[in-house]
């Protein structure tokens, strides 16, 4: 057994005439009668307290420690106590990750999770509390593929505090439990038609975003970004080493995401774009701390600031005042009602731009492992699972290479029959 059972409303004595006998305590008739101990694993005392007639409990409670403790399954009692809450508030501040990314998971937990999960002692849950909460869930977010983002966020916390010791495993994987759906929809680029046509709807100030990002594959952030000795006119390329994001609701400077230092090719199109871009608006030095608020300043001189010529544009005004307007001049979205806001239009964001690179870039035969460079991807599978059905395919390259090798000929259209009949 991994402890014992004390007794605190009888205790034994020996009497006068040297027998042991059990005698009543101060404490007998009062509180809880039987105190189940044993020693954990740190070296430290634990103990849980049962009612008079609850011995059995007791017992089986201590069996079922040792047994825990046997299979490497046990957990301290107090640990498990602690609630989500806690547990994930101390867990975000350990977290070293990107200061974007860990902004998008603080405001998953604390937006989706801890307002509903966020009292329940750790100990205490089991699967039926997080099928409860995928409902709950479901209700205020239609999006399957953001809901699993929050699960996946929920269920990394439970995985820390396995690890922690402070539950035996995670509610999140039981087999009951069926995550949210990951999003299916595949990529469908914009044509060039349209590409042009909100170009042409965006103010002159604003349109070389267009030609950054469907001609060179560059982020939103990396083209508010983007340096003026950034851009090498002289070799045909642009250095991708600098983006504008939001940290803690300020703006600051920072490397690409993931780190991905690239250079991408130049287009000569897109260069006289960029050189009268440069010609009508100078570029302007901008100063902002690198990486958090709090960090060092940098000052860059930037090709796209705000519309005055001051300042670094902040991608959620850009969206909302410039970007949206524009995709309903162009007929992408409609025009909102009085009082209304634009529609939602999460897939007509300025990353259909990249999606629209990287469907001429695979039209034209560029293959994945370079595509996967330009666009500053750190594996080229994810790439490939991203454009794959864009891809040509055996039978459209066949087709396009004899069509080309008929290009400029003066053969007739039934060449092969007039070959048979020489």
């Amino acid at each position: 057994m991994a402890g014992h059972i004390q007794d605190r409303w009888f205790k034994t004595e020996t009497n006068a005439a040297g027998r042991t006998v059990r005698v009543k305590t101060d404490r007998h008739g009062t509180g809880l009668r039987y105190r189940a101990r044993y020693i954990g694993p740190d070296g430290t005392e634990k103990s849980k307290s049962f009612r008079d007639k609850e011995k059995r409990l007791a017992d089986q409670w201590l069996a079922h420690i040792e047994a825990d403790m046997s299979r490497g399954q046990y957990v301290d009692p107090s640990a498990g106590r602690i609630t989500f809450g806690q547990y994930t508030e101390k867990w975000l501040t350990t977290q070293s990750t990107d200061a974007t990314t860990r902004e998008s998971v603080v405001s998953q937990l604390r937006g989706h999770a801890i307002p509903y999960l966020g009292s329940r002692p750790l100990g205490s849950f089991k699967p039926e509390h997080i099928r409860d909460w995928l409902s709950e869930l479901e209700r205020v977010i239609s999006a399957s593929s953001y809901r699993r983002v929050i699960y996946n966020s929920v269920s990394t916390v439970f995985n820390a505090a396995v690890d922690d010791t402070h539950l035996p495993k995670n509610p999140c994987r039981a087999r009951s439990v069926r995550p949210p759906a990951a999003g299916i929809g595949r990529v469908v680029p914009w044509t060039a038609e349209r590409t042009f046509a909100v170009r042409a709807a965006l103010p002159e100030h604003y349109r070389a975003v267009v030609d950054l990002g469907g001609g060179c594959g560059l982020r939103q952030g990396e083209i508010f970004g983007l340096p003026d000795d950034a851009v090498r006119f002289d070799t045909g390329w642009l250095h991708i080493a600098c983006q504008v994001k939001v940290v803690g609701g300020h703006l600051v400077f920072g490397p690409p995401k993931r780190n991905k230092v690239r250079d991408v090719p130049l287009p000569d199109h897109v260069a006289r774009v960029l050189k009268r871009h440069r010609e009508k608006f100078p570029p302007a030095e901008v100063t902002l701390p690198w990486l958090r608020p709090d960090g060092p300043l940098v000052t860059k001189r930037l090709l796209l600031t705000r519309a005055n010529g001051v300042g670094a544009v902040r991608r959620t005004d850009f969206n909302m005042r410039v970007w949206k307007p524009a995709l309903v001049t162009a007929g992408v979205i409609p025009k909102p009602k009085p009082g209304e806001r634009h529609q939602a239009a999460r897939e007509h964001g300025m990353h259909a731009l990249r999606h629209f690179y990287a469907s001429v870039l695979l039209d034209s035969g560029e293959n994945i492992k370079a595509l996967s460079t330009y666009l500053g991807h750190t594996d080229p599978g994810f790439t490939l699972r991203v454009y794959t059905h864009l891809m040509p395919s055996s039978d459209g390259r066949t087709r396009k290479a004899v069509d080309s090798m008929y290009a400029g000929t003066d053969s007739a259209p039934d060449g092969p029959e007039t070959a048979q009949g020489h």
